[in-house]
Order: structure tokens, then sequence, then C-alpha cells
């Protein structure tokens, strides 16, 4: 089969992945309410087309975060993405340069930071959750400014992983020990051609950053479960200076869906925004973000009313001090739209 459009490279993993990876890529949570509604709201978006304005030439390019780009889109963090393919985010960071766009790194790849950076010839992203361990932050942040990341994006919308219907008909979650096993490879007998060149040529099937403190455990429940007792559901406004304490680079704040946290975000000194629902694999039933999208452009006032901020995500940003500090009151203005400076 040749991959013609979107739903072709869908089938395409769908006919090479074991069901089980396959349905944690292409499931939302819960009843996918969200997830339906995302792929609505993608459908009913309208282009206006203008005529006789010379196409010739078009020029997409784009500066993000003090980094010049092909065009103003990347690849977003992907957890697991390396059982999908042979070391999948090595091949991600590649293919990104290849096509000059920027890759981001996720917290629960597979893959370490350091081997990332091996394949990388130009710096990349790191997404960050936040962790009830802060020492195992601290070590992730410090990995990520000594192997050069331009950019780190804190995810906000998952302070305890989603409960996912598919994962449990799959046999991902829920089915703990030798059953849960053999239901998993039994799937990856039936595609031998992912068992092959990931089951067998992909080792280590592990998420590379948080191995290590698993203490030599493996399995997928061990992952799980250290991802659902290490998450933390107590994760406020306030964990920003913690962050912002550990990095001095460009921050985005990833999975707003409202107003009025876009603007408590802006306050607390992020430059920049990801408007997400986490690809409808949270909270199901909440919006799919065109209400906050619709307020791109529009200048914001912080809540206590000393600052506003008009900058385009991604319009070029200079080095700034830590939040609190003298110099964070000159910081460049930020809005919404995830648009380049040109």
């Amino acid at each position: 089969m040749i991959a013609a459009s979107v739903s072709d490279y869908r089938e395409l993993a769908r006919r090479r992945l074991p069901r089980f990876l396959f349905d944690y890529i292409d499931g939302g949570s819960y009843a996918e309410i969200t997830l339906r509604r995302n792929v609505d709201a993608l459908q009913q978006i309208e282009l206006r087309q203008r005529v006789l304005r010379a196409v010739s030439t078009v020029d997409l390019r784009a500066t993000l975060f003090g980094q010049p780009y092909a065009m103003p889109v990347g690849l977003a963090p992907i957890g697991l993405a390396g059982l999908t393919a042979r070391r999948g985010e090595r091949q991600a960071v590649r293919a990104a340069e290849q096509v000059d766009i920027p890759f981001t790194l996720s917290t629960v790849g597979a893959c370490t930071l350091e081997e990332v950076a091996q394949a990388a010839s130009r710096p990349f992203w790191f997404q960050l959750y936040m962790i009830r361990d802060r020492a195992f932050m601290r070590d992730l942040l410090a990995r990520a400014r000594s192997l050069g990341c331009s950019a780190l994006m804190f995810t906000v919308d998952m302070p305890l992983p989603g409960s996912r219907y598919r994962d449990y008909h799959s046999g991902l979650a829920g089915a703990p020990g030798l059953r849960g096993d053999m239901r998993r490879l039994m799937q990856g007998l039936l595609r031998p051609g992912w068992a092959f060149d990931v089951g067998i040529m992909g080792r280590p099937h592990t998420l590379g950053n948080v191995a290590p403190v698993l203490k030599g455990r493996s399995g997928i429940e061990d992952f799980l479960g250290w991802m659902k007792n290490n998450f933390d559901p107590s994760c406020s406004w306030k964990d920003l200076d913690f962050i912002r304490s550990e990095w001095d680079g460009p921050l985005i704040i990833k999975g707003l869906l409202d107003v009025e946290d876009a603007r408590e975000a802006a306050a607390m000194g992020a430059d920049g925004l990801v408007v997400s629902n986490h690809g409808g694999r949270q909270l199901d039933g909440r919006g799919d973000g065109q209400r906050l999208a619709g307020h791109r452009g529009r200048s914001w006032r912080s809540p206590d009313g000393t600052g506003r901020w008009r900058r385009p995500l991604g319009a070029r940003c200079r080095p700034h001090a830590r939040l609190g500090s003298p110099g964070r009151s000159a910081r460049p203005r930020l809005g919404l739209c995830p648009r380049g400076a040109r």
C-alpha cells in the first residue's frame, strides 16, 4: 500500500503494529468524546482562498524561540514512540531535521536524552511532566540543559494518567503479570515485521529516561505503575517557580484550553503556549481548544494588571532572568498564536 493521505498512514500503522500499541496511539480516554470532537473541529475549519496572488514562490520559514525552521510546525512529544518503530525517537529527530522542523522528546520516550542528542545534529526540545520526585526532575532538566535542548515544553494537563478503555481491552493496562505478558506477546507474534524490527532489533524496551529509577524493572506494568504513582496531582501554578529555578531557557506551557489559564501562564512568564486537550486522551468531554485559539493576537493583561503581552508565539526572545528576578519585568510580550516571526 502506498500512503497518499493521513488516513493511509493510519491504516498502515494498524496493519503493522500489535493491537495494544495501535490502540494506545489511536485511542482516547473513556468514551472518546473529546477525541471525536477534535476530528470534527479540524474538519470544520474553512480556508480562505485568494486568487491571483503570485504563488510561484511560497515561503513558510519561521523563527521559533531563536531557532530558524522551514515552517511553524513541529513534532509533538509522543510517549512510547520507540515501541512503534526501532528506536523511534532517534528516527523522529532525524526526520524532523530533514524537513527542518522542531522535534520534542517526551519524558516517557523509549530513548534517553543522550541517545537522541547523539542522533541529532542541532538542538531539540524536551517535554517534562510534574513529577513527585523533584530530585529526578532536577536531574532531567540538568541533562537537557547540558545536551543543548533549546526549549522546555512543560505539560500541565496530566496530573494523573488518563483512563483509556482501549488500553484495557487490548491488554496494555488492567492485565498484570503473566496474563498481560502473554496477551501482548501473542499480538506481537501476529505482526512479524514489527516483532523483528522493534521486538528484537529495537531493544532495550524501556522508557529510557525513567529506567534508572526503576532499578532493573522493565515490564510495561512497571512503567505504567511508576507513572501512576509519580505524577503529581498537587501540581499548581506555584510549581512553575520550581521549573524556572531549574530552567532558564524558553518555557512552553502545554495543555491549555481556558482563557484564564492562558492569562495565568503569561503572568508566570511562559514564553509559549500549546492549546491542547492531550489529543482527547485525558479528561473526556472537554472542548477542542477552538475557543481559546480564537483569542490569538489579542492583548493580554496579567491577573494583577501590571503587564501586557502581545508577542506572537515563537517570536525571537532574548535570554531572560529567572522568575522573580529584576530582569523578569523586561520580558518580551506573549501571545497565543503559534506563529513565528519572519
